[in-house]
């Protein structure tokens, strides 16, 4: 049995995928409105997580890394040797490092298996996971995360999953605000958005914030892509705190940083965080 705990937007999407891979599934969420749109997918819902104690696999997708330690502090006393657990969740490396060597003292195997993709991407199996931690273990578990995505890449040792996500939602942070300074430029210029998407897709500038995130949700203005803006700046955050725990100076990351925390003014945590792009067309009008 394969063990699911946090039925949140992406967690919700992994329950939807692995129910359609006909994959035996409990699942586990504090919500008791989440546990029932899972129950409700034919999943089977644990009363609490001593109920994960039979499961060979334990799948985590919560909000941040304190949650995740807490959880683990109270579930992996129940888990039998030889258990894997994948956190999903976009955490903190420091926080992975330290569950995995528990989890090696305990008898089960901790990986970090960040995501990328949205809750579209957990519904239809065509996100990326990277994946950091014990390369036997990851091995054992490829054949259910081949399941639930569409890129799957062991990246290195524990925390390496982590550190890897963080960049990577920090450049899609930092090319969304360049994006849509480049956009009010060529409007400035007389060129029209689909005009400059054009142009910058077929050039070296392109990026997936150009050729997928424009078009998908900002310039048909549908900005509801399931990922807030909230989530992007505790993603942004994450890798400011990263860069000052490792002693090093990053002066760009600190502007795009900047940036995403000036826009509270105008668009709240629960904002879609592709509504960057108007923040920065009305702060320079």
């Amino acid at each position: 049995m394969i063990g699911l705990i946090g039925l949140g937007a992406m967690g919700g999407g992994y329950v939807s995928r692995l129910m359609d891979q006909k994959i035996d599934l409990l699942c586990y969420d504090a919500m008791p409105e989440a546990r029932d749109r899972a129950r409700e997918l034919g999943a089977s819902v644990a009363q609490s997580l001593a109920d994960f104690c039979a499961c060979e696999t334990v799948l985590l997708s919560l909000p941040k890394a304190a949650i995740v330690a807490s959880l683990m502090d109270e579930l992996g006393p129940n888990l039998k040797p030889g258990t894997i657990v994948v956190d999903t969740s976009t955490s903190e490396p420091d926080t992975t490092k330290q569950l995995a060597a528990t989890a090696e003292r305990q008898g089960y195997v901790f990986l970090d298996g960040p995501v990328s993709g949205g809750p579209l991407g957990a519904r239809s199996g065509t996100m990326t996971m990277v994946v950091g931690g014990d390369k036997t273990a990851f091995a054992k578990v490829r054949p259910l995360l081949e399941k639930m995505t569409g890129k799957l890449l062991h990246i290195g040792p524990s925390g390496a999953g982590h550190t890897v996500k963080i960049a990577n939602n920090l450049l899609c942070a930092a090319n969304l605000v360049l994006m849509s300074e480049m956009a009010q430029m060529a409007e400035r210029a007389g060129i029209s958005l689909s005009e400059l998407l054009a142009g910058i897709n077929a050039g070296s500038g392109r990026s997936g914030v150009s050729e997928v995130n424009f078009p998908k949700w900002i310039t048909n203005e549908a900005y509801d892509s399931g990922f807030t803006m909230g989530l992007m700046r505790k993603d942004v955050g994450l890798a400011t705190g990263l860069a000052g725990r490792l002693g090093i100076d990053l002066p760009a990351t600190e502007a795009i940083a900047a940036i995403w925390e000036s826009s509270r003014e105008e668009l709240d945590d629960n904002a879609d965080f592709n509504e960057i792009f108007k923040f920065r067309n009305t702060s320079n009008a």
